[in-house]
């Protein structure tokens, strides 16, 4: 019986003995490990079920799951050898705790600011426990929009029906403040319930009813739609404010409670602690937050939100396409985390919020580059690629979730950054032309330029009815999702070794399943129906030698010093060391790749013969410096014919091999491919024999 997919993460992982702590977001597993290089990350990435795997700096490692990241995270937890390894302490044999490694895993893997990266942990484990709540009410309010629209149901508030709908989803926002302040509590080492029970004592109807006091004093805020109340307090003046959907004050105060919290627990007896440390963190935190933490936290969070909306009345067209831009790069470091309770603030405090219209267009655009990946994918029978992106883009059109797209695709191929880049771009200026051309409508009747949201949505498929301007909204998102598809299926997303390497696999394949039909009996007519694939057309020339791009010596792909080479991963070939600058096309047929960087070219001849041109070993990273290419993609060139002129000189200068690689890449479809190595050639001259 083959080991379930929670055994199988742990072996690759290094076993449960490699394993410090472990935790999960809403997409990852995040491993704590004793010694990284353990791994196997090739077996992980490689395994059913598995999105991706990223290695962080230190021993700190993610395994890219999706939306059954819960599931797997406690099938993990509940396998016998894992008994005692968790997310919250340290092992106990003297090695560093777990908030040791943590604080140098952040360091090394953001900054030299150690403070810095810690306030965005801090941010991102604040919210990160409760994306399931936010996504699942998000849905709700989505689907209740969209039958309100279609007149399927009545936009009533005096109805008892549509006030329990309300109440499904409005309880998650209401007590928002509550749920951050448990996590932000947990975060820092504190009690919990503690800092939940502190922040609910704002939100009581006793607390709440202060400003219906006869001694209290309030003041309307116009520009927000806000009533701000003072109360006297036993002769102190206390600011009044509704606290529910707050998002900073939990954050201010949770971080004074730790310091209430830990500094108690050193003076006071711990065979009294459990009463005492929690009977004077209420009375000591509960006043400093009703007093000044409280109306600091409404202030900053006012004072963000209308700062912000200056910005999206007096500079739109800035505001629509910096956000889209800036995403890409947030998400992936956690950095996006003080955007998003912007967002919740907005709500709060506005009634409405203008950052996630931007937002939607980077996201779109990330699924737009997720499905460029999965056309190419089934288009060249690369299955791997091909589970990845479609788990990868049902979370995103479904749920509005990244993570799976950006850890599982776009991490390890950056060439996608680029193209998805153009579509975030493109996607904001439409938005931004749209949004200043029909302005949105808020309930309190204020015109706002921008596509506008009473909701936090996480943006999906869904999600989009929540968006006032709904029309504006769906028009931006289809741009930036069909200009990174497109740009993605029309320049690839792979260098060209990668895609030869995807090729060489599939062709592999292939041959292995005729193989496999042929064993089992079956007619020789149904294998050949697959094989005449890979054949050349029968008024082709039938290609039987590579000849050799460059003049030098020809040595043994073993001999090169790359192991992926070596492998033949990408089929069977030879090595030059080069003794001259001009490199030519060794057969004739149509360049199907050509390197940006000039280091690599793909020819496939007539009748089928695909042949990869390296040169160099890693000269990828030279950017092109040195290398001056004579030809184009898709030309059709003759055997002699210049392809790239090479300073190897200056190769050779920036520390990189001038050994020039010339493999065979559907191998498996011939007899045989026979290199000839240890001899001196001219280009031109026969280096590889081919048998059909």
């Amino acid at each position: 019986m083959a080991d379930s997919l929670a055994s199988q993460i742990i072996t690759a992982i290094g076993g449960p003995e490699n394993v410090r702590s472990l935790t999960h977001c809403a997409t990852r597993l995040r491993f704590e490990l004793v010694d990284a290089s353990k791994v196997d990350q090739n077996s992980l990435e490689h395994m059913q079920g598995v999105l991706g795997a990223v290695p962080q700096s230190g021993d700190r490692f993610q395994v890219v799951i999706g939306g059954g990241v819960a599931t797997v995270y406690e099938n993990i937890m509940h396998l016998p050898e894992m008994a005692g390894v968790g997310g919250a302490s340290a092992s106990g044999d003297g090695q560093k705790s777990n908030a040791d490694v943590k604080a140098e895993a952040r360091s090394k893997a953001r900054g030299k600011v150690a403070w810095l990266d810690s306030f965005f942990e801090y941010l991102s484990d604040s919210f990160r426990p409760i994306l399931g709540v936010l996504l699942g009410a998000s849905i709700i309010i989505a689907l209740v929009n969209l039958l309100i629209s279609l007149n399927v149901i009545p936009n009533d508030e005096a109805s008892a029906g549509w006030v329990f709908v309300k109440a499904i989803w409005k309880g998650v926002f209401y007590f928002l403040p509550i749920m951050v302040a448990y996590n932000a509590s947990k975060k820092l080492k504190v009690d919990p319930w503690l800092g939940g029970a502190i922040m609910a004592m704002l939100m009581t109807p006793q607390f709440t009813g202060l400003m219906d006091a006869k001694t209290t004093t309030c003041v309307e805020n116009a520009a927000l739609g806000t009533k701000s109340c003072m109360a006297n307090i036993f002769g102190l003046p206390m600011a009044l404010s509704d606290y529910s959907g707050n998002v900073f004050v939990p954050l201010l105060m949770a971080a004074v409670l730790a310091l209430v919290y830990h500094g108690l627990k050193r003076i006071i007896p711990e065979s009294v602690q459990l009463v005492f440390v929690p009977f004077f963190c209420m009375i000591i935190v509960g006043a400093l937050t009703a007093f000044i933490i409280g109306p600091i936290g409404v202030w900053v969070g006012n004072g963000l939100g209308v700062g912000l909306a200056w910005m999206n009345t007096h500079a739109p067209f800035i505001f629509a396409i910096i956000i889209p831009m800036l995403y890409p790069f947030l998400v992936p470091l956690g950095l996006h985390w003080p955007l998003n309770a912007l967002m919740l603030m907005n709500i709060q405090t506005l009634g409405y919020d203008f950052i996630q219209g931007p937002m939607g267009v980077w996201n779109f655009a990330c699924f737009g580059a997720t499905a460029g990946v999965l056309f190419l994918a089934v288009r060249d029978k690369d299955k791997d690629m091909r589970q990845t992106a479609l788990g990868a883009l049902a979370a995103g059109l479904l749920g509005g979730v990244s993570e799976p797209s950006l850890y599982g695709i776009h991490l390890r191929y950056k060439l996608i950054y680029k193209r998805m880049l153009v579509g975030c771009g493109l996607g904001g200026v439409v938005i931004a032309i749209l949004g200043w051309l029909f302005p949105s409508v808020t309930a309190a009747g204020q015109t706002v330029h921008g596509v506008t949201t009473t909701a936090f949505a996480f943006t999906s498929l869904l999600t989009i009815p929540v968006f006032n301007q709904m029309w504006v909204y769906a028009v931006s998102i289809a741009v930036s999702f069909l200009t990174s598809f497109l740009l993605i299926i029309t320049f690839d997303y792979r260098t060209p070794e990668q895609k030869a390497e995807v090729l060489a696999r599939a062709a592999a394949n292939q041959k292995t399943a005729v193989s496999s039909v042929e064993a089992k009996g079956v007619a020789p007519a149904a294998a050949t129906v697959t094989a005449t694939k890979t054949e050349a057309p029968a008024a082709a020339a039938t290609t039987t030698v590579v000849n050799a791009p460059v003049a030098g010596h020809v040595i043994s792909l073993d001999e090169t010093g790359d192991p992926v080479f070596a492998s033949r991963a990408l089929g069977e070939g030879v090595g030059i060391q080069p003794a001259d600058s001009t490199v030519v096309a060794p057969v004739s047929g149509v360049l199907q790749t050509v390197a940006e960087t000039g280091h690599a070219f793909g020819i496939k001849t007539d009748d089928g013969v695909e042949v990869l041109v390296h040169v160099g070993i890693d000269t990828v990273k030279m950017n092109g410096e040195g290398f001056d290419v004579k030809v184009k993609a898709n030309e059709h060139v003759n055997a002699g014919d210049n392809l790239v002129v090479v300073d190897f000189d200056k190769v050779k200068e920036a520390g990189y091999s001038t050994t020039t690689l010339m493999t065979v890449l559907n191998t498996v479809a011939f007899a045989s491919v026979t290199p000839k190595t240890g001899v001196d050639v001219k280009a031109g001259e026969s280096v590889i024999d081919i048998q059909r």
